[in-house]
């Protein structure tokens, strides 16, 4: 069978290892242009791209896919180099483009979507994020037929992922890319001999994963101690919480939630090696994993050899009153 690939970041490139160890001919992979990354800010190849090259697959990199937008002439060139694939089925994993009608019908068995969550929780951008900020127990890979709306399509296979009180995204994130790169190997051999059964996604249960933005890494004490710990978790590797010590943004890593506190929210309680205690709108968040800015992550005992900090410091968020619910 031969496949087209449609991915952009690491999530996509297990995906597509697996593909090509399970034997699958890949004539094209589709993959977003050159970023610019890192300090230099040099242009760097998506980690598919660079799968692909080292494999010896064709390459595409179209700004767009519509044939009637900014970018015909690359939409243009994508099909033609999809026409020349010939391929059966289209893989879509975090591609990171809109996928006009011609792309969805252009392959025999249409493109298959590997999604990050049990569908129809969670379609969007960010599932994974949005699961751990959410406190839901578990999630999972759906594998679905695409179709025209955001993550509406059928689902051809599930399977569910327990989410542990520790994990991050980064943590999920990878359990779930080996999850789907093995998902989506079993439906298209299941697909090859005709026994896919596609089912229609229940109209209850539907949530959207909002793209996760900058602005929400600060961390607001007026919060409850568990949704913050919670967005700690969510917020690895990016954007990272991040708090006011001093005057100086610093990122929290690690933390944990513990009952109790009457202070104003932001006031350090406690200051251990074992945990920086600081009062929320609801129980105490314990920080134990900090960093600065240009520094490493380091254990909160290493942390506080270089930055003074005593009980009753108060450190900055947001100043408006929060309201619950």
């Amino acid at each position: 069978m031969k496949i087209i690939f449609a991915g952009t970041p690491a999530f996509a490139e297990v995906a597509l290892q697996g593909l090509h160890a399970a034997g699958f001919q890949v004539p094209l992979v589709l993959t977003q242009p050159d970023r610019p990354a890192g300090r230099g800010m040099k242009l760097q190849a998506s980690p598919v791209k660079q799968f692909a090259l080292d494999h010896g697959m064709a390459v595409a990199q179209p700004r767009s896919l519509r044939l009637d937008g900014k970018y015909p002439e690359d939409a243009a060139a994508a099909r033609d180099a999809m026409e020349t694939a010939g391929a059966d089925a289209m893989v879509v994993a975090a591609y990171g483009l809109i996928l006009p009608q011609w792309v969805l019908d252009a392959p025999r068995l249409g493109c298959l979507n590997i999604h990050a969550s049990l569908l129809p929780r969670w379609r969007g951008a960010a599932p994974i994020h949005r699961a751990i900020e959410a406190g839901d127990a578990d999630t999972g890979v759906t594998i679905m037929q695409m179709d025209a709306g955001l993550d509406t399509g059928d689902m051809l296979l599930t399977e569910r992922l327990s989410i542990g009180p520790e994990d991050t995204t980064a943590s999920l994130h990878d359990r779930l890319a080996a999850l789907g790169g093995r998902l989506i190997v079993e439906a298209l051999e299941l697909a090859a001999c005709g026994g896919l059964r596609p089912v229609p996604q229940p109209a209850e249960g539907v949530t959207y994963a909002h793209k996760i933005e900058k602005s929400e890494a600060a961390i607001d004490w007026r919060l409850p101690a568990l949704v913050t710990e919670r967005r700690v978790r969510a917020f690895d590797p990016f954007p990272g919480a991040s708090c006011t010590l001093d005057g100086e943004s610093v990122k929290v890593w690690a933390a944990r939630a513990e009952g109790g506190g009457d202070s104003a929210p932001g006031t350090v309680l406690a200051v251990a090696d074992d945990g920086i205690r600081v009062q929320t709108g609801d129980g105490v968040l314990v920080l134990t994993r900090l960093q600065r800015p240009g520094g490493k992550r380091l254990a909160v005992a290493d942390f506080l050899r270089g930055f003074a900090l005593e009980p009753g410091q108060v450190l900055g968020g947001p100043s408006a009153p929060y309201v619950s619910g």
